[in-house]
């Protein structure tokens, strides 16, 4: 299960330092190429954490006959074109969510994968959150089932400005980002397929150009459903906070933590090797490098959620 797998991070912001940090205590995984901006000082991050090779484009790091697999912190926007570059450079890689900001973009990385035959993955990370996964395993175990899920992503972003508070090049989007992690953890908690959506949405931002506020209906074939609100106007706790009501009790999940109804912790110390959601997500893409397997979270098994945001958005259209 240790064997190395060498790894080019692309994009050193606040997301690539989360990586980093993960990779760092994980057995067998080499860093070996940083790849970000000139105004990033992708230098300074490789000189901290003991990265050999620097680059500012993607094609320098595919060109290395010693990387391995390629994990991308990127703008979303360059999510799908770089996923495919890393495949038909014979690369497995793994793309932080979202996989697109289009459905066409999403099911065109999927095709790569079947035709690159590598491990294709998408940062999906609820599903790696130890307090999803104590939720999930409750399911899986006939000990719990989901009648609602009430979740509330909020932030405060009137301007681009990444988690570190530093200046972004790109425009984040409450749909094709921050509600993709709860469509695709709605289905996936549910173990059924989504069968009705529906969106409404705020102002446009005039200098954005994205919606500040929405709201967004689900239903599984289960019978579940989900409310789902979100804000980049929010000024005040922000995060996302998902509320389970169930058949036999309440939970309530905020990232990596779990308490129930009544607000009593939960203990989810046990539930895998680390309390770390982002490092159990990067130790599963190289588990599945290592065992030959498809990942929890791979591209193909994360598509439903994109054609799901696809319909969403026709309707706001």
């Amino acid at each position: 299960m240790s064997k190395p797998v060498n790894i080019a991070l692309v994009g050193a912001g606040a997301f690539g330092v989360k990586h980093l940090d993960a990779l760092k205590v994980i057995d067998g995984a080499n860093v070996v190429s940083l790849v970000s901006r000139a105004e990033d000082k992708p230098e300074e991050i490789a000189a901290k954490y003991g990265i050999a090779h620097v680059a500012h484009d993607l094609a320098d790091a595919l060109a290395l006959p010693q990387v391995d697999a390629v994990i991308l912190t990127t703008p979303t926007q360059l999510h799908a074109s770089q996923a495919m570059a890393c495949l038909k450079a014979g690369k497995h890689v793994m793309v932080e969510i979202p996989l697109a900001d289009s459905l066409a973009d999403a099911e065109a990385v999927v095709a790569a994968q079947k035709k690159a035959g590598k491990v294709a993955m998408c940062g999906h990370t609820r599903r790696f959150n130890p307090s999803h996964q104590w939720v999930h395993n409750k399911i899986t175990g006939g000990e719990f089932n989901i009648q609602q899920m009430d979740v509330q992503t909020y932030f405060f972003r009137r301007t681009n400005i990444n988690a570190l508070g530093q200046p972004r090049c790109w425009t984040d989007h409450l749909l094709w980002h921050h509600a993709a992690h709860t469509v695709d953890l709605f289905a996936y908690q549910t173990q059924g397929e989504i069968v009705a959506a529906n969106a409404v949405q705020g102002p446009i931002h005039p200098e954005l150009g994205i919606a500040m506020d929405m709201s967004i209906q689900l239903k599984s074939s289960t019978g579940a459903i989900c409310t789902l609100s979100l804000s980049f106007n929010n000024d005040g706790p922000l995060g996302t906070f998902f509320r389970y009501i169930g058949d036999t009790g309440t939970y309530i999940a905020r990232y990596d933590d779990l308490v129930d109804g009544k607000d009593k912790v939960v203990d989810v110390t046990k539930v895998d090797v680390s309390m770390n959601g982002i490092e159990l997500q990067d130790r599963e893409f190289l588990a599945a490098i290592r065992e030959g397997r498809e990942p929890n979270a791979s591209v193909a098994r994360v598509l439903p959620c994109y054609r799901t945001l696809h319909a969403l958005e026709q309707q706001l259209k």
